[in-house]
């Protein structure tokens, strides 16, 4: 069988600010403007006021489809130019028959296409990790398989802890809490006061056994996230995620030696290349992969890394449709390092209308699609 076809388009819908803030997307309060992409009001990260993603479809020349899509919620023409002008031109036509070795060998195909040109991550590696997940879903397609199967040990669930506080409000995690959820992360996006009145306020609501995360949006320098870190040590946080600037392997090194909250960090980064010198440097105890910027490939080599190092696997999941929880679902069911995988309620609702079959939780347990492949079918409308 041979590719016929790759193809990459933007996603984008509005979406309601008021109940997404303090949620995935827009986990901060935004400044006023008429532009779609606003600054957040208290750090310089540019958000968007629409839900926006990058969708890929593959086709093999016997018609069999698969879907894949790239973390862009910003922009994301840029990751599709990346696709359609770079990735889709040179491999139309490659010979394609569904081996887990000749997709690993395709990732590496694509990362070498642009790589002495210094698109070594970035939008090249967010275009790259959509197509992958496309050819990941061929392959369970072509086996028979949930890509589950065909990657690890599958589960057939896998624990979700809740990520963010909907509409901002800590009273609204209670009936999550009802559900069954008893880890919930929050987000550092104003000040520590706040913080941890919305810590002690989420805390209440959880069983004896909950914990509290949170992600301080790379916000902090390494004294003030010392000195955070002794609250919310006193108050057993789950973790503290991205706390230094992303550059900054050595000083997360350093904090982490100095500090008992466990560190978290992974999104910002595509490959196991990027992370080395954070695993080198001890910097965290749970790695993040985002999977619409790594694809599978390199989130398979990101927890063996981790695996090495002895460091736990979260996948982080934002904006998203899909192909992309679906892909997190399959690898953290997959992954023996892996223990649980964030959900963002809101996201979830919108991905659920554009597929065939809705990604389904349990309680607080997110359900392996069984279906071969990502096991979903998307149902695009316009």
């Amino acid at each position: 069988m041979k590719i016929r076809s790759i193809q990459a388009q933007p996603f984008r819908r509005e979406r309601d600010t008021a109940a997404s803030t303090g949620t995935a997307g827009s986990p901060a309060k935004l400044l006023d403007g008429t532009s779609p992409y606003l600054w957040a009001e208290n750090y310089p990260v540019v958000y968007s006021r629409r839900f926006e993603t990058a969708l890929v479809r593959v086709e093999l020349d016997s018609g069999l489809v698969g879907w894949g899509e790239a973390q862009a919620p910003v922009a994301p023409e840029v990751a599709c130019a990346v696709v359609n002008n770079i990735l889709s031109p040179v491999f139309e036509g490659a010979e394609f028959h569904g081996g887990a070795e000749e997709v690993e060998n395709l990732w590496w195909r694509m990362y070498s296409a642009m790589r002495v040109r210094g698109q070594t991550g970035g939008f090249m590696l967010d275009g790259i990790a959509g197509v992958d997940i496309a050819m990941w879903d061929l392959a369970g397609k072509l086996a028979g398989l949930p890509l589950s199967a065909l990657i690890g040990e599958r589960r057939e669930r896998v624990p979700a802890y809740l990520s963010g506080l909907p509409a901002g409000d800590p009273r609204n995690v209670a009936a999550w809490a009802d559900q069954g959820f008893s880890k919930v992360k929050i987000f550092h996006e104003s000040s520590v006061e706040k913080l941890l009145a919305n810590f002690d306020a989420v805390r209440s609501l959880l069983p004896l056994d909950g914990a509290v995360a949170v992600d301080a949006l790379w916000r902090l320098t390494p004294d003030s996230a010392r000195v955070l870190e002794r609250d919310l040590a006193d108050r057993s946080a789950l973790w503290l995620e991205a706390p230094l600037a992303p550059e900054s392997a050595r000083e997360h090194g350093e904090l982490a030696a100095d500090v008992v909250t466990p560190l978290a960090i992974g999104e910002s980064y595509r490959t196991d290349f990027e992370l080395a010198p954070f695993f080198d440097a001890r910097a965290m105890k749970f790695v993040q992969p985002d999977l619409g910027r790594t694809g599978i490939t390199g989130a398979l080599r990101i927890a063996r890394a981790a695996a090495r190092f002895g460091v736990r696997v979260v996948p982080h999941v934002s904006i998203a449709l899909g192909p992309q929880i679906a892909a997190a679902i399959h690898f953290a069911a997959a992954v023996a390092n892996c223990e649980m995988l964030e959900f963002n309620p809101n996201v979830l609702s919108v991905a659920n209308q554009y597929l065939e079959s809705p990604i389904r939780l349990d309680g607080a347990d997110w359900m392996v699609p069984e279906d071969a492949g990502l096991g979903i079918g998307m149902r695009l409308q316009g």
